[in-house]
């Protein structure tokens, strides 16, 4: 494809965009979201063209192609690619030793970008699909899948043009025979004799254990950002949070590790952690949408945290040998969605009963099978690399990085018993319409707590936000599971007290979340001494102190109008107490006409230095109403009104 070629191949494309509705190109603008936001929004559809045909773009779009429409794509881009040299053949490769100007001829020549417009039946033919039947099917199907994608487009004469580096992209692949169908990855009754027959079906549902795990990553979470809110995670200097952090957030959590970390890293990716900066260093702790989070039902909690997962760039649970295992590390695995998607896609055509139990961690590469064999981890394998040719088998440490892959779905209840779960099926769909799958999977939150005269508080479920805290801030948490304990103590209600609870409104929140709407005597009792022996001693709330020798220096600086703002008292005829800081106190004083100097806890003179402070960098907003109002834009169509977008879809 000359200079020219390569501007009418833009044109066919940009004419193809220009014959869809808003919401077909509003589509086209959300499934291809995440390589386009590495590029400036295009202002017309001729850059929309050339931004989908650039080759960071596509570098990420193949790897989001099933095995029809790789293939298609391949042969129409091998076949184009070799009738261009043919009908304008670039300059002879230069000979070692050649000069400068010959080297920089041929680069210039542009020979490996050439390309031709290629009848749709040529393709076919080079794929052994001329004639009607599944394969002819399937390979149109994935022609025109390619056109929605913009990966091809329709010529004015009816050729299809490709984009110029797709050769270039897809030369080194072997893709094998063209499959119409995906190979099932649970054999069938008709499978040689050396295949196992498939195992009795499971005592229990692929819905029942989605359920429990649900419910158990839910509490899990509920324990990590709240330990994380109470305590913030410092972060090492080179990134990531150090070992000892992870360890302190497992055991709050009640998690291991290695969940641990997928956890933290779903919560930065879901906006419910974001890192800070401080003269100390970078710490993480919750957003303000983690507030947001808290009041919402069970299920709606979760749903952020699986669209997460399904696009995350990383396998947080895998850390290759010789690496550090960590979190809070943006990933860099752009292949790790791909794969996700290729192996839920696998598992989605397992009956109950056929599935095959996941290999152990840690992984090891199972032995080969003899000829004629096949085992189930590599039957798995092979359909999912027919999903997903380019994030499978022709990526390193494929069999250990699907194995993390499944573990980690297994924990977030999307895979049992070796298929998909009813949420497992829902996050393939759409991992932006989990909220009504969800809902019924875990029970409402629970507002009203059993208070019982052994001192504790039994709620038979999960509590509600406010309920939590309340009895939280009154009462030690005993035990969780099916049913959560509280436990109150003497520490526990002078802990209440302390928060800025009286004794009348703790008693009068505790007997609003009874169920039975009074309160045992002993916990009555309880409280009543707690709040006889609270505040018999007290403690002086100071910012900072002030003293001098100098008796009526101390007097004049209590009495000056100028100070008023610091709230001085007196402690001792030479000692001032301030409710302002050391700095502002300072500042202060010597506004009034005052020399202070600023003293150390030894009683040595400070030197001050300038603090340095630093912004904070607002967090992006994503709003889901753009790629259809960008469409309208590009289409010159007047853009509709829109309505507000909830916090929570932000």
């Amino acid at each position: 494809m000359t200079n020219l070629d390569a501007v009418e191949g833009l044109d066919a494309l940009t004419r193809s965009l220009a014959r869809r509705t808003p919401e077909q190109l509003g589509a086209l603008l959300t499934r291809h979201a995440e390589p386009l936001a590495r590029r400036p929004a295009p202002t017309e559809l001729r850059g929309l063209a050339q931004a989908l045909w650039s080759y960071e773009t596509l570098h990420q779009l193949v790897l989001h192609l099933d095995h029809p429409r790789l293939q298609v794509l391949a042969a129409t881009a091998r076949i184009s690619q070799e009738r261009a040299g043919r009908d304008a053949p670039g300059p002879a490769a230069p000979a070692p030793g050649a000069g400068y100007q010959s080297l920089m001829a041929h680069r210039l020549s542009f020979a490996h970008l050439a390309t031709e417009p290629v009848e749709p039946e040529d393709v076919f033919a080079a794929l052994g699909a001329t004639s009607p039947g599944p394969a002819r099917t399937a390979a149109e199907t994935a022609l025109h899948h390619l056109y929605d994608d913009g990966l091809a487009a329709p010529a004015e004469d009816g050729t299809v043009v490709v984009p110029p580096r797709a050769p270039q992209l897809l030369a080194a692949h072997d893709l094998g025979p063209f499959l119409a169908d995906a190979p099932r990855p649970a054999p069938d009754d008709t499978a040689t004799p050396a295949t196992p027959a498939a195992a009795l079906p499971p005592t229990t549902s692929p819905h029942d254990e989605s359920r429990a795990a649900a419910a158990t990553l839910a509490a899990t979470v509920d324990r990590l950002l709240a330990a994380l809110a109470t305590q913030p995670a410092a972060l090492r200097k080179s990134g990531g949070l150090a070992v000892r952090e992870i360890k302190r957030l497992a055991k709050a959590a009640g998690a291991t590790e290695p969940h641990t970390r997928l956890l933290l890293d779903l919560a930065l990716a879901a906006d419910l952690i974001a890192l800070t900066r401080s003269p100390s260093g970078i710490t993480a702790l919750p957003t303000g949408a983690y507030d947001d989070w808290l009041s919402r039902p069970p299920g709606a909690r979760l749903a952020p945290l699986l669209a997460a997962w399904s696009g995350l760039w990383d396998i947080p649970t895998h850390t290759p040998f010789g690496e550090t295992p960590t979190a809070l590390v943006r990933g860099h695995d752009r292949h790790a969605p791909a794969l996700r998607h290729a192996l839920l896609a696998a598992l989605d055509t397992v009956p109950l009963g056929a599935g095959a139990p996941l290999p152990p961690l840690p992984f090891t590469e199972p032995p080969e099978p003899e000829a004629g064999t096949r085992t189930p981890w590599k039957d798995l394998l092979r359909a999912a690399d027919w999903h997903r040719p380019l994030a499978v088998t022709h990526q390193p440490m494929a069999g250990e990085r699907a194995a993390h892959t499944l573990h980690e779905a297994t924990y977030l209840g999307l895979v049992a018993h070796g298929t998909l779960t009813p949420l497992g099926r829902a996050l393939l769909a759409d991992p932006r319409s989990l909220d009504e799958p969800l809902a019924g999977l875990l029970p409402p939150l629970l507002e009203q707590a059993h208070f019982q005269a052994d001192l504790t508080a039994v709620v038979p479920g999960r509590p509600a936000a406010a309920l939590d805290a309340l009895l939280a801030s009154a009462a030690d948490r005993e035990s969780e599971g099916h049913a959560v304990t509280w436990r109150f103590t003497h520490h526990s209600v002078r802990r209440a007290l302390d928060a800025g609870h009286s004794a009348e409104t703790l008693r009068e929140d505790l007997t609003r979340a009874s169920a039975t709407g009074t309160l045992p005597q002993p916990l009555g009792y309880l409280l009543q001494d707690a709040a006889r022996s609270h505040g018999r001693m007290r403690v002086l709330s100071a910012a900072c102190c002030i003293r001098s020798d100098d008796e009526a220096l101390v007097e004049e600086l209590a009495a000056h109008r100028a100070l008023r703002a610091l709230g001085l008292r007196a402690i001792a005829p030479t000692v001032l107490v301030s409710s302002r800081p050391p700095a502002a106190t300072l500042d202060a004083l010597r506004a009034a006409g005052y020399a202070p100097a600023l003293e150390s806890d030894t009683g040595t003179t400070t030197v001050e230095r300038l603090p340095a402070h630093r912004a904070k960098a607002p967090a992006p907003t994503r709003n889901p109403h753009a790629p259809l109002a960008l469409a309208h834009r590009l289409l010159g169509l007047p853009a509709e009104p829109q309505k507000a977008t909830p916090p929570g879809e932000r």
